[in-house]
């Protein structure tokens, strides 16, 4: 099988972030990456050229896919904030709870594990926190490490 084409890298998230532009997303990635940290008590990872990862885990799929990845985290594309948060997609009682918080917490879109954020102004960062939390226990409790 093949390997994923996301993996760990060697270089410095906070190198990374240093070079984020322009110079708005390098600053909201700054708050991000404290945010992230606070709730995770994980030191990061780059993972490939631009997603910054606290945590990690290894699961199989049904299909017999066997999957390494973050277990949170975010990149901060040009367009828009990229956060990964899994937990609430894979449990039903985060999921209920990531429901109620994203009414709460401003004006986003979402992907299948993807909160996208055009600038941090736009949500409100206490619910995001909250969000990031009800998250990082939910993928504490399906994947214990």
């Amino acid at each position: 099988m093949a390997e994923p084409k996301t993996q760990i890298t060697d270089v410095d998230p906070v190198t990374f972030i240093e070079g984020v532009e322009p110079e708005r997303k390098r600053e909201e990635a700054i708050v991000l990456d404290a945010m992230f940290r606070r709730v995770t008590g994980e030191r990061p990872k780059m993972w490939g050229p631009s997603i910054i990862g606290y945590g990690e885990y290894r699961t199989t799929y049904a299909s017999g896919r066997d999957v390494h990845w973050l277990r949170s985290g975010f990149s901060p594309r040009k367009a828009k904030h990229s956060l990964y948060l899994m937990g609430g997609y894979c449990d039903e009682i985060a999921g209920k709870r990531r429901d109620e918080l994203l009414e709460k917490v401003g004006k986003y879109k979402t992907g299948k594990s993807c909160l996208y954020v055009n600038k941090l102004s736009d949500v409100n960062m206490d619910v995001l926190e909250e969000l990031l939390r009800n998250d990082w226990e939910a993928m504490g409790r399906i994947y214990p490490e």
